[in-house]
């Protein structure tokens, strides 16, 4: 392992180092082995499958981590093979054996053996298909009967799960090159992970109709194996990068539509350190600040009280973010909360509104809880709060959006957030969610329409709430752990880079706002001692930034550089470009004109906390610039 250092407190905020990963080759055949599941599957530079992994969940979910020991890699020129043992927990013990050869097959085969009755809610293989250059493509599903069928991986992100009954996949990931992935050992089920913002298409065992948890019997072996084939035509290219340069380019045409406004998330455990780093607020300059309030967890007229407060020492508008109990009186419940909003001395400028049984996902196969009809919900709300904007959605993320779509048509606005570490919390993971956001905003928006504000929620790495177990987990030692209410990374270069790209892709869309931070907390922009975290400079540059009008911009390469255009009023053009790799990159900016008066402020690992301004060398209209890992930069310019 690597030594902890300085450097990797600044990038990650944490002195654990990421884990290991093992380059293993046969032939055009390439593999990551990490924690003994295999990540980045490719053959001549293409990517075939995200990952295969063999997991072991809890009853909330909860990912196991197994104690990997003899551990023994075999790698020849056109071969490799791994073998391991691990334990879940002295409970559950399982052999792995791995192989690949050159013609791209590549089989993980596994055998596991409770030591005692074990309860799980799932344990055994999962498979990830990507999705950029997949999403929309053909798939020939063989199915646990023998039966084929000829389908599409969904364009659109599908509720609930696309495929079932699996015994195999097919498709095309390149030209000349078809992969079949066979699963064998328990009936398979494919899920469409962008839901949880994950950049895949999941292919697991045992369906969900099934009941979970369930219990692996003491002593009785459970064998399951993942076979990748693939047929390779002899025009099948090579894809290859041009090193670590990418090009990016800004046309200077406009998009359409402007930057959204930028908020910040208060919490009632953060609203009277937010009080008091009022003055911080104001210099951050949010367009609004998003405060929650859920009654069944004791808030009530004291915390509308402080957000008043809050507004007043902050001149920033209030959105206030309402659980509702929801029981069988409404009115009532919405005539009390106006009540104590109007004693409170608290001026809203809108209100959403969310059922207290909607926190929690509703996975397929299970019972819907008990709820009134959303419309009634909203029509109590609109009679309570009239000429107030009433928005609906999920305060939690997309999944329960789209799988309990509201009637919009008695909305002024529908929100959800996003979170990237449901299922998987290392970096390359959280980084990849960033991709299946368009796919995200492009489904949010067919299901609420046109006419409807899209306003996006909190959206950032720590998860506030989990929808899918009894608890977000707690990470004291400040681990990248999934589905943890709080990670280091927060703290450090890392989470810049997040949501500046983030705010990249949000600029792609028309998107009215996102929270993708708080001030204080586990999401935080400030740390102890009212230190700055690097996030906090990129929550500044976006609070400015925020409605400007956005151009046209691309990447060649979106998995290293993300960008996005503005251009204010006065004719001054600012680039925000994100490095979301741990790996220096170069970007060399194509520009439509010739720039003049040109800045540039770069946020890196050398600068921590905040930003330094450098100079750059460009030409007529091409600028380089070397950014390090994880640093983000902000150019300005005039044209």
């Amino acid at each position: 392992m690597t030594a902890p250092s300085p450097r990797s407190l600044r990038l990650f905020g944490t002195d654990i180092p990421p884990a290991d990963a093992q380059l293993l080759r046969a032939g055009d055949l390439e593999v990551e082995l990490v924690q003994g599941n295999l990540r980045a599957i490719r053959f001549k530079g293409h990517d075939i499958l995200r990952a295969i992994a063999y997991v072991v969940r809890d009853r909330d979910w909860g990912t196991f981590d197994p104690a990997i020991s003899d551990l023994v890699v075999d790698m020849q020129p056109k071969r490799f093979e791994v073998r391991y043992f691990a334990s879940c927990g002295g409970r559950l013990r399982y052999t792995a054996i791995i192989g690949g050869d050159a013609d791209g097959t590549l089989k993980f085969s596994v055998t596991a053996t409770p030591d005692r009755d074990f309860e799980t809610n799932r344990c055994g293989f999962c498979v990830l298909h990507p999705i950029v250059g997949v999403a929309g493509k053909p798939v020939t599903v063989e199915h646990c009967d023998g039966a084929t069928e000829e389908a599409i991986f969904p364009d659109l992100i599908a509720p609930w799960q696309p495929f079932k009954s699996i015994r195999s996949l097919s498709h095309n990931p390149a030209e000349g090159i078809e992969a079949t992935c066979r699963l064998l050992g328990d009936a398979f089920e494919m899920e469409d992970q962008r839901n949880w913002s994950d950049a895949s298409y999941k292919t697991y065992m045992r369906p969900l109709a099934l009941p979970w948890p369930y219990i692996m019997p003491a002593g009785t072996a459970n064998m399951q194996e993942v076979e990748l084939s693939l047929r390779v035509a002899p025009s099948a290219a090579t894809r290859r990068r041009n090193g670590n340069t990418v090009r990016v380019t800004v046309s200077g045409k406009p998009s359409g539509h402007r930057l959204a406004e930028t908020g910040l998330l208060v919490m009632p455990d953060t609203l009277q350190q937010t009080l008091d780093g009022a003055s911080a607020v104001k210099e951050i300059g949010p367009g609004f600040l998003l405060c929650h309030l859920d009654p069944s967890a004791g808030h009530g007229e004291a915390e509308l009280t402080g957000y008043a407060q809050l507004r007043n020492r902050t001149n920033c508008p209030i959105l206030l973010e309402y659980v509702a109990l929801a029981g069988t009186d409404l009115d009532g419940e919405f005539r009390a909360l106006a009540a104590q909003i109007e004693r409170s001395a608290l001026r809203l400028a809108g209100l959403t509104v969310c059922p207290l049984v909607d926190r929690q996902s509703t996975p397929p196969g299970s019972r819907w809880p008990e709820c009134p009809p959303l419309s009634a919900l909203y029509d109590a709300a609109h009679e309570n709060f009239p000429g107030l904007a009433i928005g609906g959605g999920m305060v939690s993320y997309f999944t329960e959006l789209n799988r309990k779509r509201p009637p919009v048509e008695k909305l002024d606005f529908v929100t959800h957030g996003t979170n990237p570490i449901v299922h998987a919390a290392d970096d390359e993971s959280v980084m990849q969610t960033l991709e299946a956001l368009p796919f995200i905003f492009r489904s949010a928006r067919k299901i609420m329409g046109d006419v409807q504000t899209y306003r996006l929620g909190p959206s950032f790495i720590p998860m506030r709430q989990n929808p899918y177990g009894s608890r977000a987990f707690e990470n004291d030692l400040g681990e990248r752990k999934a589905m943890a209410k709080a990670d280091p990374r927060q703290g450090g270069v890392f989470a810049a880079s997040f949501m500046a790209g983030y705010a990249a892709r949000v600029a792609e869309h028309n998107i009215a706002s996102f929270v993708p931070a708080g001030l204080f907390g586990a999401a935080g922009l400030v740390g102890d001692a009212d230190t700055p975290y690097p996030a906090c400079t990129v929550a500044k540059w976006l609070c400015c930034l925020a409605g400007q009008s956005v151009l046209e911009s691309s990447s060649e390469e979106e998995a290293s550089i993300l960008l996005a255009a503005f251009k204010d009023d006065a004719g001054h053009v600012s680039v925000l470009i994100s490095n979301i790799t741990g790996e220096v990159q170069t970007a060399t900016l194509d520009l439509s004109a010739r720039p003049s008066r040109l800045s540039v402020a770069i946020l890196d690992e050398d600068s921590f906390p905040g930003a330094a301004t450098r100079r750059l060398p460009f030409g007529e209209d091409q600028i380089e610039l070397l950014l390090k890992p994880y640093a983000v930069a902000l150019l300005r310019y005039n044209v």
